[in-house]
């Protein structure tokens, strides 16, 4: 345990767990293969969550194979969210699946990525960064569940919510959040160290022309060969496509690339127009939290790019 902490001090590296609901949208996928191409990312395991967790599973498996990465503990999650039924249940981007060597999805058995989050996080103390990428199921569960783990993360990132700078009634709604917004409530309620989230309001910034991405991921290849994949099957519904989980996750590595405001994050669970949606206060309450307040694009891009030679 010393021996591995020191080496990554050493090194740099981050040690990470990411939980995600790849193949839904495009983002998801792009960002697991960022984090399988990052020289500085220690990969400890993919968890998945919403409709259809172990074929979202497979999809993972495909992308970390592509990339070079057979070895990566892929867990399937939780289906639905904890107050209802998922509003994503199906896997739309698994039709390319046949392209692609993959694990079948009744090869992950179900619901084990909360035991394994949690022996993952008990195995390395101060260590691992949690990265939530989809609904937050799986992540209240784990600390609902586990109360002791929550304090033993080195920090959660959230790619959710979308957050004013002022403080403001009703807030605004975001997929991840909505969700699932009893767990997303869970989640913003446990105190963590080193707790930030990337909200809709900064990442719908990042935006790249549809075939400028196809361009230049089907030149990069590896795990962004299933990312092209599927974006080829798309091509008639998006003219653009957006990096939110990305910019989370660059988040982790280089967290110059956005400005951070501390405060405090609430979700709306009262009124039925706005269930789910998120506020922020600034300053509040000794600032648990951290959201991000700006983007340099162009910066979030360059560094982006630049973990494929």
């Amino acid at each position: 345990m010393i021996v591995a902490r020191n080496a990554g001090e050493a090194t740099g590296r981050v040690p990470l767990l990411l939980d995600t609901d790849i193949g839904s949208d495009i983002d998801d996928a792009i960002c697991l293969a960022y984090l399988l191409a990052h020289p500085r990312c220690d990969l400890r395991g993919v968890t998945t969550v919403s409709g259809m967790p172990r074929l979202r599973a497979s999809l993972a498996d495909a992308v970390c194979r592509a990339a070079g990465s057979n070895d990566v503990e892929i867990h399937a999650g939780t289906e639905h969210g904890i107050a209802g039924r998922t509003p994503q249940p199906e896997v739309p981007q698994a039709v390319v699946l046949d392209r692609f060597d993959h694990r079948n999805a009744d090869e992950f058995a179900p619901n084990t990525a909360v035991t394994f989050l949690r022996d993952v996080i008990r195995s390395a103390p101060g260590e691992i960064t949690l990265l939530s990428i989809g609904p937050m199921t799986n992540i209240a569960l784990l600390f609902v569940t586990y109360p002791e783990v929550a304090p033993l993360l080195r920090s959660l990132m959230i790619m959710g919510g979308a957050y004013s700078m002022m403080p403001f009634v009703g807030g605004a709604q975001e997929w991840n959040v909505s969700c699932d917004p009893v767990a997303a409530r869970a989640v913003y309620r446990t105190p963590v160290s080193g707790h930030r989230s990337v909200g809709i309001n900064v990442t719908s910034r990042c935006t790249m022309p549809w075939a400028d991405a196809m361009h230049r991921f089907s030149s990069i290849g590896g795990g962004l060969a299933v990312v092209a994949a599927a974006l080829e099957q798309a091509w008639n519904h998006n003219e653009h496509v957006t990096f939110h989980d990305p910019l989370a996750a660059v988040c982790i590595f280089e967290p110059d690339v956005c400005t951070w405001r501390g405060g405090r994050v609430s979700v709306e669970m009262t009124s039925r127009r706005f269930r789910g949606a998120t506020s922020f206060d600034p300053d509040r309450d000794g600032s648990p939290h951290q959201v991000a307040d700006r983007v340099d694009v162009d910066r979030f891009f360059a560094r982006f790019f630049a973990v494929w030679p």
